[in-house]
């Protein structure tokens, strides 16, 4: 058999990666250095060269975008000859795949068979239900916190039973709402995302035989981005792989950023301790950024300790080096950054192809107004996606409960919308009569209709809800599935109710529902038992857990460095680079939350393809407050070489000399001269060194001693003359 299609374009490491013999392998794949290439090529190798039977391979992704681009990529690497057995691969993201085992042994895992996926808007509403019933103060404890406590036990591995008894009056208050949530959703049928992996994973340690069934059926596990995974996923993973498995791990320690949210680091740093005979392979090429840029990522990234060690290098020139400049304020910050951005589309280059990256959201205001001032379109990535869109989820509610009508978090959600004049009290009846007899709201609803338990207007809107529900199930038995969702728009009064919104937010609306109809056309469904229906729902759910953002038009793209992990510009603007902005006063008070902060700044700058500029403010109003920072560390920690100070195009700027020391400059400069000594309220006296700009650009460079020397924009820094 000809494989050299394989090794084609692959350099020494990856072609050792993808041609390694049946054993676990960590391939340390760093930034922009192949490693979607090395994935697919490996699962190619082990089916057409060591024989591997497709249906014992299962490649894990952290996305669904990843896990659909594998596939795809996977497909142009077989052939259409290899087409059939292609399908037999297991390749998805830790959800999917654990929501698929479910789907199979829904019955092995105590779940109904149409059990339903919560997303975190339902989640959240669940939990404000389980309040009630508990009569918890959510002033005192805010419901997003119960959630965000419930999905960390989740993700590490915990039951609410699990959680020992304490004194500590947030533990005690927790463990009622996560004790009330579990038995709200058992009684439901419903799961959360962190449900399935741990469900999943009890499945494994309660049913031997199907645990074993799996373990012999795959004997290759491949994790992409495996410095993301938390505790759950690892002991998932680990249970699964047994002691015949061979797993390959692909990930870079050094973009491990989400300890936040569970990821733990010491899952890939410890792999070759729980996975034994692993081989090690470093991916260090890199095929995305110019030199200049890799070797500012490679001094920052050193100085955090315990890496497992990994140095990015490339072929391409040095290019240009990284700009640097200081700003007096936000505003000036903003300003210059969309005069740079202006001038690189002058250039021809498309607006897309440049990145504003900041830390914390908060930073995203200044910036969108200086680029709405200036008439510059822009994006801020990972906004709201189509699943997430409120006429959406309004829709899916309503297809949801064709399924089952015991649906709680789809029988509230559209209970009264469109309105139909069932109101709060009626709606509080009906969660403490469910509540008291532990049924679904569909079956407290029918109890008190039948009993008359509502006065009559209220149990007559009620009755016309539960009659609309009724006809159409019975109205859509034949229809296919994009026919069945556009009877459902039309008949529960959704488009109308959009079509009466004023403006172009009610036309968004429309026309959102109608994609959502042509998105069900284009829907292909599987060969399982589940009805197109359900498999449409199911893969909503999964999609709007998804954490990547929409493809959007020719704009710029604002986001936070969290969001751009995975991604690459041409042109990139790290903002906001002082203390305590970044690395962030809640993350660098600890050396763990400071390496991340590090390995953080490490995935902004390695997203830069051509040109990085990196940005810091002397002074910035942030939470409503005025703060004054020193310049980041990280800039520091870049070698001075790499780097060049920037600074707004001059008008004025005369050297220090003896004759100019007394030569008075224009009013933009508030007439102080050149040497003239000046006082600041933050930074003390100094010395004027240097003028330039002019209006609201006009700027000084004050030597301020111990201080150091900082450009000054003269209408914000209230320089007095000494």
């Amino acid at each position: 058999m000809d494989v050299s299609h394989l090794l084609d374009k692959l350099n020494d490491p990856q072609r050792e990666a993808v041609c390694a013999p049946a054993c676990h392998q960590l391939i340390l794949a760093g930034a922009g250095s192949g490693k979607t290439r090395v994935l697919v090529h490996r699962i190619a190798w082990l089916i057409q060269v060591m024989g591997v039977p497709p249906h014992r391979i299962m490649a894990v992704t952290f996305t669904n975008k990843a896990a659909k681009e594998m596939r795809e990529r996977l497909q142009q690497v077989l052939g259409d000859a290899s087409m059939a057995a292609f399908r037999n691969l297991w390749v998805g993201t830790f959800h999917s795949i654990a929501h698929r085992l479910l789907k199979t042994h829904w019955q092995d895992a105590g779940l109904p068979q149409n059990f339903h996926i919560l997303d975190s808007d339902d989640q959240l509403r669940l939990i404000k239900r389980v309040y009630q019933g508990l009569t918890i103060d959510e002033e005192r404890w805010p419901p997003k916190q119960a959630q965000w406590f419930i999905n960390e036990q989740k993700d590490e591995g915990l039951r609410a039973a699990h959680i020992g008894e304490g004194h500590d009056p947030f533990l005690v208050t927790m463990k009622a709402v996560y004790a009330g949530y579990e038995e709200a959703c058992e009684r439901g049928g419903m799961v959360d995302f962190a449900e399935l992996l741990l469900r999943s994973h009890e499945l494994w340690l309660q049913k031997p035989l199907l645990l074993k069934h799996y373990q012999e059926r795959f004997s290759h596990i491949l994790v992409d981005e495996f410095q993301d995974t938390n505790a759950v996923q690892y002991a998932w993973l680990r249970v699964l792989a047994g002691n015949a498995a061979h797993v390959t791990a692909v990930g870079d320690d050094d973009q491990s950023i989400y300890g936040w949210r569970g990821a733990r680091i010491e899952n890939i740093q410890h792999f070759t301790k729980h996975f034994l005979e692993t081989q090690t392979t470093r991916l260090e090429q890199n095929y995305r950024s110019t030199k200049t840029i890799l070797d500012a990522a490679n001094a920052v990234i050193a100085n955090n300790a315990a890496r497992l060690g990994k140095h990015l290098w490339t072929e391409d020139t040095a290019g240009e080096l990284i700009d640097l400049y200081a700003a007096f304020n936000e505003q000036d910050e903003a300003r210059f950054v969309v005069e740079r951005i202006e001038n690189w589309v002058r250039g021809g280059n498309p607006r897309a192809s440049a990145a504003i990256l900041y830390r914390s959201n908060a930073q995203s205001r200044v910036l969108e107004e200086a680029l709405i001032r200036e008439g510059v379109p822009y994006r801020i990535y990972g906004g709201q996606r189509f699943y997430e869109r409120l006429e959406i989820k309004n829709a899916l509610a309503y297809l949801r409960l064709l399924q089952s009508r015991d649906n709680d978090a789809a029988f509230e959600r559209v209970l009264n919308t469109p309105t139909r004049g069932i109101g709060s009290r009626t709606e509080e009846t009906l969660r403490l009569a469910a509540r008291e007899q532990n049924i679904s709201l569909y079956q407290a609803a029918l109890g008190l209709l039948q009993h008359n338990s509502l006065p009559g207007r209220a149990a007559t809107a009620l009755r016309g809800f539960l009659q609309l529900l009724a006809s159409l199930e019975k109205d859509t038995q034949d229809m296919n599935l994009a026919s069945l969702v556009g009877h459902v728009i039309n008949a529960s009064g959704l488009l109308e109710f959009h079509q009466n919104e004023k403006g172009e937010r009610g036309q968004a609306r429309v026309e959102n529902l109608q994609e959502l109809v042509n998105a069900c056309g284009a829907f292909k469904t599987d060969d399982s038992d589940l009805s197109p229906l359900a498999q449409f729902l199911d893969n909503a759910a999964l999609d709007a857990g998804d954490a990547q953002a929409e493809d959007y038009e020719d704009a710029v793209q604002l986001m936070t460095l969290h969001s751009a992990k995975g991604l690459e510009f041409p042109l990139v603007f790290l903002v906001g680079l002082e203390e305590n902005l970044f690395p962030h006063k809640m993350s660098a008070g600890t050396p763990e939350g400071l390496e991340e902060e590090r390995r953080l700044c490490y995935v902004g700058i390695t997203r830069a393809m051509h040109k990085l500029v990196m940005c810091y403010a002397e002074t910035r109003r942030l939470y409503g407050s005025e703060v004054f920072n020193s310049q980041s560390r990280f800039i520091r920690e870049i070698p001075r070489e790499l780097l060049q100070e920037v600074r707004l195009k001059a008008s004025i700027t005369r050297p220090v000399t003896s004759k100019l020391q007394q030569q008075k400059v224009g009013s933009d400069f508030g007439n102080f001269g050149l040497g003239q000594n000046v006082r600041h309220s933050i930074f003390g006296d100094g010395v004027i060194t240097q003028f330039e700009g002019q209006g609201a650009s006009a700027r000084v460079q004050v030597n301020f001693g111990k201080q150091g020397s900082k450009w000054l924009v003269v209408q914000y820094a209230k320089l007095e003359a000494v």
